[in-house]
């Protein structure tokens, strides 16, 4: 696959980020760790709580997220500048055990830079949907990206 420039990507453009399936134990070892909260750590007590089960932590989702993104999209620019951050993050339903999550990214606006003629911003929507074809996360995010070289 050619390596894509920031002038290749236009608004409207959607891409397939690719899929990745949650196992219990993913869920487990990534709260453990980063979010331990009972709803994510111990199936007996998340049976118990409003989630009924066992669910992903949100930000084991935009993890989750953000590998997809750097395989299915960040692997293919010619050059990515990083991120300012993103505007906002949003777990619409929850995650559990088996659940297989495709990521999808929106490109909604490309702002060549002023000041610098080298790059440009891009700004997307991002998803994560889940088998049953519900969104379960979106997030609005901003990135820098090379421009083509001039000859």
């Amino acid at each position: 696959m050619a390596r894509r420039y920031f002038e290749d990507f236009r608004v409207g453009d959607v891409l397939q980020l690719g899929s990745h399936t949650v196992s219990e134990k993913d869920i487990v070892d990534f709260a453990r760790q980063f979010d331990p909260q009972p709803f994510h750590i111990d199936p007996v007590r998340a049976r118990e709580s409003v989630f009924g089960g066992l669910i992903a932590s949100g930000w084991h989702t935009a993890s989750l997220f953000m590998r997809l993104l750097v395989d299915g999209f960040i692997d293919h620019v010619a050059e990515s500048l990083g991120s300012p951050g993103v505007d906002k993050v949003e777990w619409l339903k929850p995650v559990r055990p088996g659940d297989t999550l495709t990521g999808r990214l929106t490109i909604m606006e490309t702002i060549p830079s002023k000041s610098r003629r080298d790059r440009g911003t891009i700004k997307t929507l991002g998803e994560m949907i889940n088998q049953k074809g519900e969104v379960v996360m979106t997030i609005r995010g901003v990135g820098f990206f090379g421009r083509r070289p001039s000859a």
